[in-house]
Formats: structure tokens, sequence, C-alpha cells
């Protein structure tokens, strides 16, 4: 039986199974402190594969577009955070200050990796671009995002010190990235033999994190404190913000002559969201009873960005062949 096209994909509904879980079933305590404890060493592990799974080739052959690399990185981690700020007077009345602070923290964050780097790969973009980009964002996100909550939350955030926070982020996230990086000739080929497995760790460990986010915040009485109706605009707050960047993306890339292929890879990785770096990220900056509520724009951002990307990828892998560049038509390397 085919899959009705309005249901989301597997990994949504999954998203969606875990907030409602830890809604019912939230863990205290003993039980809670462990739970924390595991989430910290499966996202280590997380980025230790993705490290692992980055080519060097594929640093060298992107890192050299440089002109592309300054659009994505300021549409991320510039216009973003200042679509967030100038739209205060519109969200703040519309939402709870938790969620309109959740909406500024998701601003905050770097790209996606694995879906910018599929969403270009089926738009016919710029492979090795979009790869550079996309994992640059995410080790820049590492410095950047604690700066960012730093001027822009920091009467919300956990820690006063940024520099602290990038320390946490740094050893949770980026030491394992690194040797996983380091360790690849060893590592990638395990990792290429188990893909389907790896995958679904991959996608366990996030729901393993979102559980332990949502349900420490579901202990401290997240339920109670966000009406219907601010859920209700904050899922077209996300909409309005998708429409923004990704409008304001491929803009740019018009305005500043890139061709077609790198035009797909400044949309798919500048407007893009990492709900991997952005859950554990909440985790270190907030306090345990706030994350749910700062995390559940991009819970809900997350989704609507692969649904709505799916669908322009589709149409960009439909333009026509004379379109394309003669080098378009080589199949990319792996990474």
């Amino acid at each position: 039986m085919a899959r009705p096209r309005y249901l989301p994909d597997n990994f949504t509904l999954m998203l969606i199974g875990t907030v409602l879980l830890a809604s019912v079933l939230p863990v205290y305590g003993y039980l809670a402190r462990w739970l924390e404890l595991l989430t910290v060493a499966v996202v280590s592990l997380l980025f230790f594969m993705h490290g692992a799974k980055l080519s060097r080739q594929a640093i060298w052959a992107g890192i050299s577009h440089w002109r592309l690399h300054l659009v994505v990185t300021s549409i991320t981690f510039v216009v973003f955070p200042l679509l967030g700020w100038a739209l205060r007077p519109v969200l703040e009345p519309l939402l709870t200050t938790e969620l309109y602070l959740g909406v500024l923290f998701l601003c905050t964050l770097p790209a996606t990796v694995q879906a910018a780097v599929t969403l270009t790969a089926v738009a016919r973009g710029n492979m090795p671009a979009a790869i550079c980009s996309a994992s640059g964002s995410t080790l820049m996100g590492i410095v950047i995002t604690p700066l960012l909550v730093g001027l822009l939350l920091s009467h919300t955030a956990s820690s006063s010190d940024p520099l602290q926070a990038i320390g946490r982020i740094a050893l949770q996230l980026l030491l394992p990235f690194v040797l996983g990086h380091c360790l690849r000739p060893w590592v990638s080929p395990f990792l290429q033999r188990h893909a389907k497995r790896m995958k679904g760790l991959d996608q366990g460990s996030i729901l393993l994190v979102v559980y332990s986010a949502f349900s420490a915040s579901v202990v401290a009485g997240l339920w109670t404190k966000i009406p219907p109706t601010a859920l209700l605009a904050l899922v077209l707050v996300c909409a309005l913000l998708l429409a923004l960047s990704m409008g304001l993306s491929a803009w740019l890339a018009r305005r500043f002559g890139f061709s077609k292929e790198d035009e797909i890879t400044i949309v798919f990785c500048g407007a893009q969201k990492s709900l991997v770096s952005g859950v554990p990220m909440a985790k270190v900056l907030f306090e345990p009873s706030t994350v749910g509520g700062i995390v559940l724009p991009l819970m809900i951002f997350h989704p609507m960005q692969l649904m709505v990307s799916a669908v322009i990828a589709g149409r960009y892998a439909r333009r026509q062949p004379d379109a394309l560049p003669p080098a378009a038509t080589v199949t990319p390397a792996k990474a």
C-alpha cells in the first residue's frame, strides 16, 4: 500500500511520538540524572561518526569557493538572528516569552549537515561546496551560537560566561568530531559497511536527546505554561521564518551572480537549522526546566524545513538539462 502523501516522514512521526511519550511518561530524580549522562555520551558518539564521515577531499574541493561560504555563513549567523530580533514586536505578542526565546535560539543555530547535503544532491547542486559549507557551519556554531545566545538571551542562558559554554560544547561536540575525522581511515569503512544501522543510531540518538530535554521540561510544568493559541502561532512563525530565509537565500544567490548549482547550495545550507546540534547545545546553555520550551520552535521548524525543501529540491531537479553546465552531468564523488 502506497504511503499517503500528506503524512510526514517516519522520523518526523517518531519525533512527535517522542514528545508525546515524554509528556505522558517523563523521568524523575535518579533516572533523570542517568538519562542525562547517557545523552551526553550518545551525542558525543554521534558527532564522532559525523567527523569520520567527512572526506578530506570534499573539504579541499569545497573550501576554495569562499564567496559562497561567506554568503551561507552570513545568512546562518547574521541574517537569521537579525530576523528574529527585528520581528520581536510582532512575535512576542503572539507567543509566550519562553517560546519567543526559543525562536531567537533557533535563529542562532548552525546549518544541518546531512539534510543540506542530501537535498543539494537531489537538486543537482554543488555537492563539494555543500559538504564543506554545512560541516563548517556546524564547527563555527560551536563558538558562534553561544556568543549569539549570550548577546540575545543573556538573561535566560544558564551560564553567564559564554566562554564557559563554548568550552562545554566543544568538549561534547567538537572534540569527538575532530577525533572521528582523524580516525577516518580506520572508522569510515566500518560506517560504510553498516550505513543502515548507523542511520538508525543517528536518528535514535536525536530521539533520546529530545526525550531527555522534554522530560525535564514536562516535570517543570512545560505544557501548563504554553496555551494552544501560542502553539498555533508558533507554527505560523516558523513558516514565516522559513519562507523569509529561503526566499532571501535564493535572491542573494541571484543578486551576486552565482550559478544555479551554487544557488541550490546556498538555499539548502543557508536556510536550514540543525536539530542534531541544537538540542545538545540547548541542554548546555539553558536550565533543564526551560529546555523543552526553548527547543520546541526547533522541533517544529526542523520537519517543516525538510518537507518544504524536499518539494523545492524536486523542482530544481526537474529544470531543463540545457540550464546545466557540462560539469554538472558528472556524478559527484561520495564524501
